[in-house]
Parts: structure tokens; sequence; C-alpha cells
């Protein structure tokens, strides 16, 4: 029987409604709510298989391993907080979950944009200061539509991808930017530079995974390219955008407003500048956090280790 542990599954199963008998079904499974670094050795002893979701796994850690340990699965796409490169010099392979969220993170890339075109948050912030200017004068707020806007988008993954179907169906122009160009037969959509798409977009939205040569790509020099009534939209990583600038840009009305689901830092202090900002949209992460989202997740998480143990591994990363 395969050994295999989660190490911080109250990341995923934070209210307790998730079904982990996908994961009980391939050997003997041990949950942690968590573990901090004095616990992951401790926790990982004697397992084949060890789970993990956004919790750093670095060098050090992956070299004190013990050799029962042959599979890092990161409950999740992004898997920027393992050392790949460490854990295939010990043998150890390690594998992501890329396609659970696909839809709850467009829709969530969506709904930002929905809500900024018509300042809703705003409004709700108005009211909740009690000012009803928006009822009893003149609208206060921008307010328009996203029929015949452009969206750019950077990175056009599965993510990014469905991010641009549904923004299509609202009625969307659509710029693309990703590794490899590709020719649309879409007329809507069309492949183009990183310059292009931040020139040219009304929103741009991020999709992109977090590398050495994405951090801290959208900087003080590619938001000066953004029209200021352009916004951006970050349902990726925190760590794309550089936050200092950012704030000096929406400070500055180099761009109108963002709508962050992910920051530079998790949690934010609270005293970050964004949370003060009425053109601003921040939410704690929660793209991937509903609750069909992370049922899909712990069954895919399942069939990944079910299909290394079976030697014909999924989703390998290094």
């Amino acid at each position: 029987m395969s050994t295999i542990v989660f190490l911080n599954s109250r990341k995923l199963d934070f209210d307790g409604k998730l079904d982990f008998s996908p994961l009980d079904q391939l050997g003997t499974f041990t949950r942690h709510d968590s573990s901090v670094d004095g616990e992951i050795i401790k926790n990982v002893q004697g397992q084949e298989v060890v789970i993990t979701k956004e919790l750093p796994v670095g060098e050090e850690l992956i070299a004190r391993f013990p050799s029962s340990v042959k599979l890092i699965c990161e409950a999740g796409t992004g898997y920027n907080n393992i050392d790949i490169v460490v854990a295939r010099k010990r043998g150890i392979a390690v594998c992501n979950v890329p396609n659970y969220s696909t839809e709850a993170v467009a829709q969530m890339a969506i709904t930002f944009i929905l809500n900024l075109s018509c300042s809703l948050v705003q409004q709700q912030i108005m009211l909740q200061r009690g000012d009803f200017h928006n009822f009893t004068h003149e609208l206060q707020v921008p307010h328009f539509e996203v029929h015949g806007k452009t969206l750019g988008i950077i990175g056009g993954g599965a993510i990014g991808g469905h991010t641009m179907k549904l923004a299509l169906a609202l009625g969307m122009h659509i710029l693309v930017n990703q590794r490899t160009p590709k020719v649309s037969d879409d007329p809507r959509v069309r492949f183009v530079s990183f310059e292009e798409v931040m020139k040219k977009s009304d929103f741009v939205s991020i999709h992109c995974p977090l590398t050495a040569q994405t951090r801290h790509l959208i900087n003080r020099e590619s938001l000066a390219l953004m029209r200021p009534t352009a916004y951006i939209i970050n349902t990726s990583r925190g760590g794309i955008i550089n936050e200092a600038d950012l704030i000096e840009a929406l400070r500055n009305g180099t761009i109108a407003g963002a709508g962050l689901d992910v920051q530079e830092q998790e949690p934010p202090e609270t005293d970050n500048p964004l949370f003060a900002m009425d053109n601003v949209i921040m939410t704690p992460h929660i793209g991937w956090k509903r609750l069909e989202t992370r049922q899909r997740l712990v069954k895919l998480t399942a069939d990944n280790i079910a299909a290394f143990l079976a030697e014909s591994p999924l989703n390998v990363v290094n």
C-alpha cells in the first residue's frame, strides 16, 4: 500500500466540506491541517507521496526529505512554491493540477471586468459612507458597456483561453500575448506583442505563471503604456505585478483601476494602500476557492497520484 500525506489540507478544506475519499482509496492517507517548517520533515517520514497547497517547499527542506518520498503533488496550478530543480536532483517527481479551476478563475476575471465597468463597488462604498448622490443627483461614477471594448490577455493558456471565450460572449474584442503566437480564425481575436496588449486594451487580464521571466512583468514602464481609462486584472500570481509601481500608477491616474484576486504578499499587510483605494477591488485569492472547484481538485489530485503509482505520471513539471 502506498503512503500519502497532505501537509496542509486546511488550505483546501477550510470549511470542512470536502470529501477526501478519492485519496483514501489510494493507500494509507494522512491529513494534517497545517505543517510549519519544523513539522514538515516529521510529517513526511515514511511517506511516498507528499501533497502540498501553496506551501513553501524549498531547497533546504527537500534536501532533508527521506528517500521514501518519490512524488510531490502540488494541489493547484502554480508550483513556484516548490524547488523543482532540487527535487529532480533528489529523484523526486513534482506534478501539479493545471485545469481544476479554469472556469472558476475565468469567471472571477470576468466578474472584475463587469464590476469595474459599472463602478459597482464604488457605488456600494458611497452608500456605506452615507453618500446618496448617485440616487439624488447625476451619476457620479464611471459607467460603460463592455460590448465593443478590448480585453488584453497576458498568457493564453487554459484559464486565459476560457476568459477569452466568456469575453467574446460579452461582445468584447481580444488581444492575446503568449509565448507561442498563433493566428486566430476569429477576426475578434488577435495575437500581438506584449506592448500592443498594454497600449490598446481597455482591460488587461493576467493569466501567465509566475516565473523568473514574468516576475514584475507589470511595472512602472509597462503600466505607463496603458490608457488612463484602462484597468488591470490579476487572478494569476501577485508577484507578476510590482505592487509599489501599481500603487503609484493608481494614485497618479496612469490607469483607471484594478481588480486583484492575488497580491505580491499574501495576506497583505492591513495598512497596504490598495485596501483604501476606491478604484481597486481586492479579494483574498478566492478565484479557486469555490466549493465545486475544490472538490474537483481533490479528485484530480487523486488521479495524478494514481497515474504516478501506475508508472504513467501526469502533469510532471520537473
